[in-house]
């Protein structure tokens, strides 16, 4: 495989890649060794890449994987979705803007809290988008277990929103 066919076939997933890995490491930095190391194994890969039959779903994995060894390597669970989303409005009062400030860190706050399990589910289903049948083939679980996880995950997450209304 040529840098191009490389460029073309694993560069449009970097920027989801960047996003997994960062809401798992919570670092921009953290996020983008692993993306780095990512790409890294990924080419000297290149050469069995014909036998990939969903390459967007092995990077994600790859991605998941080194992101969570690096998280367990530094001890430390955080999230951040401020890079993710532009919460503030550009009209809105001071006021309001901090309250939207106040309760997105909430949020941000529960996710994190969720159990891993929970948290990657809701996190590639709800931000990435990916089906059900993606995120078994990423995360390693069942299609089963990953509705359950994601039903229990956005149940944890609606008791606590609601709790801070």
């Amino acid at each position: 495989m040529q840098l191009k066919e490389f460029e073309n076939m694993v560069l449009p997933f970097k920027n989801k890649m960047y996003r997994l890995a960062l809401r798992i490491v919570g670092s921009s930095h953290e996020a983008e060794d692993v993306v780095q190391e990512v790409m890294i194994k990924v080419w000297k890969k290149r050469d069995h890449l014909e036998s990939v039959k969903n390459m967007e779903a092995w990077c994600m994995t790859l991605t998941r994987n080194e992101a969570i060894d690096a998280t367990r390597s530094k001890h430390r669970r955080t999230v951040g979705m401020e890079t993710q989303f532009d919460m503030q409005d550009q009209g809105a009062s001071a006021q309001r803007q901090m309250e939207s400030s106040e309760t997105v860190n909430r949020i941000k706050g529960y996710i994190s809290a969720l159990p891993e399990n929970y948290r990657t589910v809701v996190h590639l289903r709800d931000i990435e988008e990916m089906s059900y049948d993606e995120i078994a083939e990423v995360s390693g679980f069942t299609k089963d277990q990953v509705k359950v996880y994601l039903h229990r995950g956005r149940k944890k997450l609606r008791e606590q929103i609601l709790n801070l209304k």
